[in-house]
């Protein structure tokens, strides 16, 4: 009893450091990467960007849906800077070392910035919920208070839990290897470094996909279950494409988000590859955020509409 005791304490490891593999496995494509995902967070941030400057500047897009839209395209923002930035330095360096607190730190920030962009996405689908399906008490239900207490409710309402989520997590002991096979502190990966039987500690992290995945996902799918049926009860052609117009930019994000993000994070451990957890992981913390405003400009006519006389100026 006693050998197998010091036994389990000679394997248990105090973790000061975790090692990102990144793209360290395909040494010959870094600076082709660098240079790619430099470009592609430049496009976040100034696609984004704008997104904020003319849903704040111009007179057309004053409504609750572009409200959430410029709030959204912060958050994504938020988002990719947890994660882009320290990619790119660990890819200029050649390094992947990032200490224990600073990979603390990134996890819950990802947690933080995912778990509101999963309640805004599904704020934004009750608005479009109550613009469609009950349009004459549209300006009084989405009122200037309830659009900022629903925003401010996506931000801080998952906080605790999140907090919460990341101390579980790296409060375990960790066994042998410190290596983490992603290019940031994901939760799977992380899990993998655990001591011990980890079924525990997975069921907690697919009760929290649920809690912030699964549960706003499934109400989305019943305010556009409603949608659907109140605009095909419409007479006209144009008024069908209209009102399917101003959701089809939301649904297309919806889609590319949760579904890579719970493809990753409630596929089974045992039926993923760590390749493929990379490519996942890259879609939907880096590629869905860079198709945001491409997806609501080209999709959105009273966005292009807005873009079209901003850009005169400059």
């Amino acid at each position: 009893m006693e050998s197998k005791l010091n036994s389990e304490e000679s394997h248990n490891t105090t973790i000061m450091e975790f090692a990102l593999v990144g793209f360290s496995d395909i040494p010959n494509l870094q600076w082709i990467l660098f240079g790619i995902f430099f470009v592609i967070y430049l496009i976040i941030l100034l696609g984004n960007s704008i997104i904020i400057l003319i849903t704040r500047i111009d007179s057309t897009l004053q409504n609750p849906m572009y409200f959430f839209l410029g709030n959204f395209s912060f958050l994504e923002i938020c988002y990719v800077t947890t994660t882009v930035p320290r990619m790119l330095r660990d890819i200029w360096t050649q390094k992947g070392n990032i200490s224990f607190l600073a990979c603390a730190a990134q996890t819950c920030f990802v947690f933080i910035f995912g778990g509101a962009e999963c309640l805004l996405l599904t704020a934004m689908a009750y608005d479009r919920y109550v613009a469609i399906c009950n349009p004459l008490n549209y300006p009084l239900v989405m009122n200037h208070k309830v659009c900022i207490q629903l925003v401010a409710g996506s931000w801080i309402s998952g906080i605790p839990v999140e907090i919460g989520q990341t101390w579980h997590i790296f409060s375990l002991s960790f066994c042998g290897s410190n290596t983490i096979n992603n290019f940031f502190c994901d939760i799977p990966q992380i899990l993998k470094l655990t001591c011990g039987e980890t079924l525990v500690n997975q069921m907690v992290v697919y009760i929290f996909a649920v809690l912030f995945l699964m549960v706003p996902f499934l109400l989305i799918v019943a305010s556009y279950g409603k949608i659907i049926s109140n605009i095909l009860k419409l007479s006209s052609a144009k008024g069908r494409a209209k009102a399917f117009s101003t959701c089809s930019s939301h649904l297309t994000v919806v889609v590319l988000f949760y579904g890579t993000a719970a493809i990753n994070y409630l596929q089974p451990k045992s039926n993923k590859s760590e390749r493929l957890g990379k490519l996942l992981s890259l879609f939907y913390t880096v590629l869905t955020p860079v198709m945001n405003p491409v997806i609501y400009t080209l999709r959105n006519k009273d966005v292009f509409m807005a873009l079209k006389k901003l850009l005169p100026n400059y």
